[in-house]
């Protein structure tokens, strides 16, 4: 204090203080009692904090209130971790408050971590001991409290996911002195029923101290020896219990616990609607198809009259063309007999006789004589006209100038 001048301002006196209070006490726990506590406009919180002796000046600034779980109220022990220091403009000694916690939270906590410390030691928390949850349970338990809203949410998440799941409550206190063995007494009685294949326990959020009974080892050693499958959802994503880690599987709500349970159920049902959905189109398509086909066949389909007639003007068609090939079947065969006839008549020995011409026969075996070697000088012959025959007489024959001899 040697540096300092003889006289100082009340401002450098009340800066002098302030820092020689936060550099020689350090942040620390601190207990006590909320009194005359307020909230301004800003956000930060006014209040005092007492026992039976004597009280401090407090503040806690918004974004550090912000961070309370639960609403400050006059009265509340708590237990808040602080920073000493004085308001220089009143010179006024006050405790600028962290963090806080209720009060009794550290004796929770130490035996929340002796207990877990304990069952994990043995085993319960191992995965390969925690059973395997059924994919699609035919009915399930919920244990919790008949006027929690965690069990409304559980309700109505398995109404809109798994309608078709039996649902069956054991009711149980979940907060209270009496709750522990509340809840132990529901899971027994679930187990000795044997009607569910699966469990839920939940509790909706609240501090630790409104948890605590899911901390408890008779519920924990209840939750590891239910031959049930067991989901515990309680409190919210953040909080932990014992009961948590002793579960079969942890969820992080109520409402998430029954969305485990439901899952394989409102899988399917999502799965059959869109094989429904598939179905019918391809349904549709078919139908379609099949509808397209009749329409095609309906075109190609003739009334019996309309194909009568059709049959008939095919029957006329057929008859004119087979009296138009009888036609002209019969006009070429009648030249062709005209041409036969022609030459026939060519033939005919008779039509031969009728240009003068004569057959020449022998008298007595009216052969036909063919060639002069045939007869001799004085042979009779019988000649052949085309009208009448008339007998002769051979008078002499000739081989080699005969043409010009008949040309004579």
């Amino acid at each position: 204090m040697n540096s300092l001048p003889q006289i100082v301002s009340i401002s450098e006196l009340n800066r002098l203080a302030r820092n020689a209070l936060e550099r020689e006490i350090p942040l620390l726990w601190v207990s006590g009692e909320i009194s005359n506590l307020t909230r301004a406009a800003s956000g930060h919180v006014y209040f005092n904090l007492k026992d039976e002796s004597a009280q401090a000046r407090c503040v806690m600034f918004r974004a550090r209130a912000g961070l309370v779980p639960w609403v400050l109220a006059n009265g509340q022990q708590v237990e808040a971790r602080a920073l000493v220091s004085m308001y220089e403009p009143r010179g006024e000694f006050q405790l600028n408050i962290e963090s806080m916690r209720r009060a009794g939270l550290g004796k929770l906590y130490e035996t929340f971590s002796r207990l877990k410390a304990q069952l994990e030691s043995e085993g319960l928390f191992a995965q390969e001991r925690k059973r395997v949850l059924p994919r699609y349970p035919r009915a399930i338990g919920i244990v919790s409290s008949l006027q929690a809203a965690a069990l409304h949410d559980v309700l109505s998440a398995l109404t809109r996911r798994a309608p078709n799941v039996p649902v069956f409550i054991y009711p149980t206190p979940v907060q209270g002195e009496s709750a522990p063995a509340m809840i132990v007494t529901a899971l027994e009685a679930a187990n000795r029923h044997a009607q569910c294949e699966l469990l839920l326990v939940v509790r909706g959020g609240g501090s630790i101290e409104d948890l605590w009974a899911f901390n408890d080892e008779a519920v924990a050693r209840s939750i590891v020896a239910s031959r049930v499958p067991v989901i515990v959802g309680v409190g919210h994503e953040t909080d932990t219990t014992i009961a948590d880690f002793v579960a079969d599987q942890r969820a992080a709500t109520p409402t998430a616990a029954a969305e485990l349970a439901s899952e394989a159920w409102f899988s399917a049902a999502r799965q059959l609607n869109e094989l429904r959905s598939a179905m019918r189109t391809a349904m549709e398509r078919r139908f379609n198809i099949m509808r397209q086909r009749v329409d095609e066949a309906a075109r190609r389909l003739l009334h019996p009259a309309t194909r009568l007639q059709r049959v008939h003007s095919q029957l006329t068609m057929l008859r004119q063309r087979l009296i138009a090939a009888g036609r002209l079947r019969l006009s070429a065969q009648q030249a062709r007999l005209a041409c036969v006839s022609t030459a026939l008549t060519h033939l005919n020995p008779e039509a031969v006789l009728q240009r003068g011409y004569a057959i020449v026969m022998a008298s007595t075996t009216r052969e036909i004589i063919t060639d002069t070697v045939q007869v001799s000088r004085g042979d009779a012959v019988v000649l052949r006209f085309a009208t009448g025959v008339a007998d002769a007489r051979i008078e002499d024959t000739y081989h080699d100038n005969a043409q010009a001899t008949l040309e004579d």
